[in-house]
């Protein structure tokens, strides 16, 4: 096992989807860590090919806390993280490891690992391991956790119960109230085709008018829980560990895989013209591996008759590639 005095420093901007990611990783590592958050400023904007190792995108009041002593990993994702982890590098005598969760555009040769989806489709190379999609910290012993935080105010919903998690427009394609009313009448089929309930989360990207067609378009007993802010209570965690079967919308990879983590049946919500390409074909890695399967009436009856799949967790998979990368 590594030693327990390696030090261990994600770094995270505002990105809550990357913060959650490194999380993931760091979690599966099975260390202790730090978290070390960074802003940006209009130096943030240049490439990475430009800033190379630096700091200087980053606010003078977010650079004091990245000092000595250097950590022995560095876990990041996102463009903007690179120059930062790249610095951390070079100041440890290029004694740290640096890992990032996502593709995080060229140059990319001197990170020493980088974690890609498969269908993010990057060419092969040393330094890269591929992955379902994307690393989550949605382990079984968060799951237990809120589920017992939960059971109190929830477990009156009856069984099987669903949970359906909506994202909503993305900058490319949109989240029409035409889908949330597709949505919403084929959910109030599965759930009533299954006899159970409904518990039902929309996120900060659904539009006011995206949530409130869908939530007329359910016509079934539901539980409601609309996203406000950070501080509000979120039974994300809890509407995974409670269901019985997944319902998720395609716009969002984290949701999905996220999803896979409960070794519950997922169907996936993408009608065409909703989800850009590399969405599509996680979809499908999804469904050939078995623990998805797309929202339509034809597979309702599958929901309860599909045997349970090894859930998936990425994070694992790249904490055990770091392991056996630096010597442990």
């Amino acid at each position: 096992m590594i030693s327990t005095e390696k030090i261990v420093w994600v770094v995270a901007d505002q990105y809550v989807g990357n913060l959650n990611q490194c999380l993931g990783v760091a979690e599966a590592l099975g260390l202790p860590y730090q978290i070390k958050r960074v802003n940006y400023n209009l130096f943030g904007r240049l490439p990475n090919v430009i800033l190379g190792a630096t700091l200087v995108h980053v606010p003078r009041a977010d650079r004091l806390p990245l000092g000595p002593p250097w950590p022995d990993v560095v876990i990041a994702a996102g463009r903007r993280t690179v120059p930062v982890a790249r610095a951390i590098k070079k100041a440890s005598l290029r004694r740290s490891f640096l890992v990032q969760t996502m593709w995080p555009g060229y140059p990319a040769g001197d990170l020493d690992l980088i974690a890609t989806p498969r269908h993010d489709r990057v060419a092969d190379r040393t330094n890269l391991i591929r992955t379902i999609g994307a690393p989550h910290n949605v382990s079984s012993k968060r799951l237990d956790e809120a589920a017992k935080i939960w059971e109190s105010r929830l477990g009156h919903i009856k069984r099987p119960r669903v949970a359906l998690l909506v994202g909503g427009s993305t900058r490319r394609h949109r989240f029409t109230t035409q889908m949330a009313k597709l949505l919403g009448q084929q959910v109030s089929e599965l759930v009533e085709s299954l006899g159970g309930g409904l518990m039902l989360s929309t996120s900060r990207r659904t539009e006011p008018i995206v949530r409130e067609t869908l939530i007329d378009n359910i016509k079934t007993t539901k539980e409601i829980f609309v996203w406000c802010s950070e501080s509000s209570e979120n039974p994300y965690l809890a509407y995974l560990a409670l269901s019985d079967t997944v319902v998720v919308t395609g716009d969002s990879t984290s949701m999905c895989t996220e999803a896979s983590a409960t070794g519950r049946p997922i169907f996936i919500f993408a009608p065409p013209g909703s989800t850009a390409e590399k969405h599509q074909r996680l979809h499908e890695f999804l469904y050939e591996y078995g623990c998805a399967m797309p929202l339509t009436s034809q597979m309702f009856g599958k929901a309860i008759e599909s045997e349970n799949y090894i859930p998936i967790n990425d994070a694992v998979l790249i904490a055990q590639e770091i392991h056996r990368r630096i010597g442990s």
